[in-house]
C-alpha cells in the first residue's frame, strides 16, 4: 500500500455549453439594440399621442349657446358621437354591409369599403343606432367623442345664425360675425328676434310662395324706436343642421344682402324731402300734370293713365303717381335729394350685425336720374335699408340702426333726419294709402291695426335688361297714429293666381277670384295682411 499518492479523482466537466467573452458581448449588443428600438418607439407613439390629444381639443372648441329675445335657445353645442370604419380591419365585408344597410338604410357604403380607406359612417349617431352599431362586435368601427352646434329649429333662423364648419369657426351669418365672443364667452348670445312671430311670419310666405309661385321672398319686422329686429325671414332658406355647403345664389339672404330696384316705395321718400325742404306741403297743388314726359330720350309715362292731371301733393304719394314724383323732385333739386336720401341710409352699403350684406349699385346723378329716382326706377337698395328708411320717416325722423343683438341698456334717440311734424304727416298719407278707395293698399285695412303703407312695383333688370318680372313689396307702419313697427314684405318674381280667393275687409261680404293684376297692391299687400292678422295679437300682449 502506496501512501504517498491520495486517493481522490478528479474528472473534467465535459458540458458542450462554451461561453466566452465574444459571445457575451454580442448578446449584451442585441439587447442594447433592442433597448433603443423599444426607447424610440415610446416616445414615437407619446409624441403621436399629444399630437391627437392637440387635434381633439381643436375639435371641441366650445361655442356659446344663443338664444331668441326671450331666452328660449336656437344655437347649442352639443356632446355627439361620431362613427367611423377602417375597411382594412373588417373580416367579413358583405355581411358588415348587410348590418350597416339595416341600421342606415339611406346609405351605401359598398364603394368606401371597397376603397379601403377610413371614411365616416354617421357625424352625430344617435343613440339608438349607436347602440345597434355596438351590438355588432365590429372591431372595424371606431367611436369618435366630439361636440357639434345644433340648430333646435333647423330652417327658421338659417340666414341670420349662419353656419360654421367641421372645426366649429364660424364661416357666416351672426355664427361668424361674432366668432370671438361665441368661442371666449360662455355666457350666451342674446337676439332681439322672436321665435314664435319669426314662424309664423315664414308660414306664410311659405303658404303665398306657393299660391304665387314666387321664386324667393323676404319679410323684416323692425320696432321703428330703436332697431331691434324682431323677425327677419328670407326665401329660400336651409337646415343648419345639415352643414351644406350652399353655392346656389338663390339661397341669399333677400333681407340683407338681396339688392333691388323696389319701385314706387320710395316715393315716400320723395314726397318727405319735399316737406323737409319745404317747397311742398300735403296740399300743394301741381296742375296740368302730363300723363307723358320723356328725358334724355326716354318716355316716362303714369302706370295709371286714369290718374288725374291735377293733383295735390298728397295725393300724388296716395294714387302713386310717376309725373308728379318727378316734379317734386324737380322742385327739391338734385343735390338736396341725393342728401336726403343719403341722410336715409339708402345709397351706400350700410352697417349691420352680419357680414350679408348687399351693396346698392352705384351710378352718374344727373337730370333724368333724378326724374327717375324720385319714382323708384333705376335707384336700388336692400330690403334692410327700407326697413330702416320707413322707421326713421315714421318715428318722428329720428335716425336708428337696426340690430339683431338684444341691448338692455336705456335707447337713446339719434340724430333727427325729418322734424316730428312732418313725420306726423306722411305717416297720415300713408295711412289713407290703405283707407281711401284712391290707394293701392286697400286690401290690408284691418280693423283695429290702424296700417299705414306703400306699395311698390318694379319690373326685374336680369343682365341690364328689364324683363317683364316683378318685384313686388309693401312697406308698412303701425299703428300710423303712434307707430311702433315696420314690416316689409317682397316678392321676387311672383305670378298671377287663378284660384286664391280674396276677402275685403271693409264690413262688407265681398270676395274676388283670382290675382287681376300682377302688382304689389294684389300679391305683397295680401301676404303683409294675412301675417298682421297672424301676429298682431302677439304684438299686442308683448309689445
Amino acid at each position: 500500500m502506496n501512501d504517498s499518492k491520495p486517493n481522490f479523482n478528479f474528472k473534467k466537466n465535459k458540458s458542450n455549453l462554451k461561453i466566452s467573452f465574444e459571445r457575451i458581448a454580442f448578446i449584451f449588443f442585441v439587447f442594447f439594440i433592442i433597448s433603443i428600438i423599444f426607447s424610440s418607439k415610446t416616445l414615437y407613439l407619446g409624441l403621436q399621442k399629444n399630437s391627437q390629444i392637440q387635434i381633439t381639443k381643436k375639435k371641441e372648441k366650445f361655442r356659446a349657446s344663443i338664444m331668441d329675445r326671450e331666452g328660449n335657445i336656437i344655437a347649442k353645442t352639443v356632446r355627439v358621437t361620431n362613427l367611423g370604419i377602417n375597411p382594412k380591419q373588417i373580416i367579413n365585408k358583405e355581411k358588415l354591409l348587410i348590418s350597416l344597410r339595416l341600421i342606415f338604410p339611406e346609405k351605401n357604403f359598398k364603394q368606401k369599403i371597397n376603397d379601403d380607406k377610413f371614411f365616416y359612417i354617421k357625424r352625430k349617431v344617435s343613440p339608438a343606432n349607436l347602440e345597434k352599431i355596438r351590438l355588432l362586435g365590429e372591431k372595424s368601427i371606431k367611436e369618435e367623442e366630439n361636440i357639434a352646434r345644433v340648430y333646435p329649429n333647423e330652417n327658421l333662423f338659417s340666414h341670420i345664425l349662419g353656419q360654421i364648419d367641421l372645426d366649429n369657426n364660424g364661416i357666416s351669418g351672426i355664427e361668424k360675425s361674432f366668432d370671438y365672443e361665441l368661442t371666449t364667452s360662455k355666457k350666451p348670445l342674446r337676439l332681439t328676434l322672436d321665435t314664435q312671430i319669426q314662424y309664423l311670419i315664414r308660414q306664410e310666405l311659405l303658404k303665398f310662395e306657393k299660391i304665387f309661385k314666387s321664386v324667393g321672398s323676404s319679410a323684416i319686422l323692425m320696432n321703428v324706436n330703436n332697431g331691434e329686429v324682431i323677425s327677419m325671414v328670407s326665401l329660400p332658406d336651409f337646415n343648419l343642421n345639415k352643414r351644406e355647403k350652399i353655392s346656389d345664389k338663390k339661397f341669399i339672404n333677400r333681407s340683407t344682402k338681396g339688392v333691388y330696384e323696389l319701385g314706387s316705395v320710395f316715393k315716400t321718400f320723395t314726397f318727405a324731402a319735399g316737406l323737409e325742404e319745404d317747397v311742398i306741403d300735403i296740399k300743394t297743388s301741381f296742375n296740368n300734370l302730363p300723363k307723358k314726359l320723356t328725358c334724355g330720350g326716354m318716355s316716362i309715362s303714369e302706370y295709371d293713365m286714369e290718374i288725374p292731371s291735377n293733383l295735390m301733393a298728397e295725393e300724388i304719394l296716395i294714387r302713386s303717381g310717376n309725373i308728379g314724383s318727378i316734379r317734386i323732385a324737380q322742385k327739391i333739386g338734385l343735390e338736396n335729394f341725393k342728401k336726403f336720401l343719403n341722410d336715409l341710409d339708402l345709397l351706400n352699403k350700410t352697417q349691420f350685425d352680419i357680414e350679408e350684406i348687399g351693396t346698392p349699385i352705384p351710378f352718374k346723378w344727373g337730370k333724368c336720374k333724378l326724374a327717375t329716382s324720385a319714382y323708384g326706377h333705376g335707384i336700388t337698395t336692400t330690403p334692410l335699408q327700407l326697413a330702416k328708411a320707413y322707421a326713421i320717416i315714421s318715428n318722428g325722423g329720428y335716425e336708428i340702426k337696426p340690430t339683431l343683438i338684444r341691448n338692455n341698456e336705456n335707447f337713446e334717440k339719434g340724430k333727427q333726419i325729418i322734424s316730428e311734424a312732418n313725420s306726423k304727416k306722411i305717416n297720415k298719407v300713408l295711412r289713407k294709402i290703405v283707407t281711401s278707395k284712391e290707394g293701392t293698399a286697400n286690401l290690408v285695412n284691418i280693423a283695429g291695426y290702424e296700417i299705414a303703407g306703400k306699395t311698390g312695383t318694379a319690373q326685374k333688370s336680369i343682365g341690364g335688361i328689364y324683363s317683364k318680372k316683378k318685384i313686388n313689396t309693401f312697406a308698412s307702419i303701425f299703428p300710423a297714429s303712434s307707430p311702433k313697427f315696420v314690416l316689409i314684405v317682397l316678392l321676387d318674381e311672383p305670378k298671377l293666381s287663378q284660384t286664391y280667393i280674396y276677402k275685403y275687409n271693409d264690413g262688407q261680404e265681398r270676395k274676388l277670384v283670382g290675382t287681376p293684376f300682377n302688382t304689389a297692391g294684389w300679391t305683397s299687400v295680401e301676404v303683409a295682411k294675412n301675417i298682421i292678422e297672424k301676429i298682431g295679437p302677439i304684438l299686442a300682449i308683448k309689445y
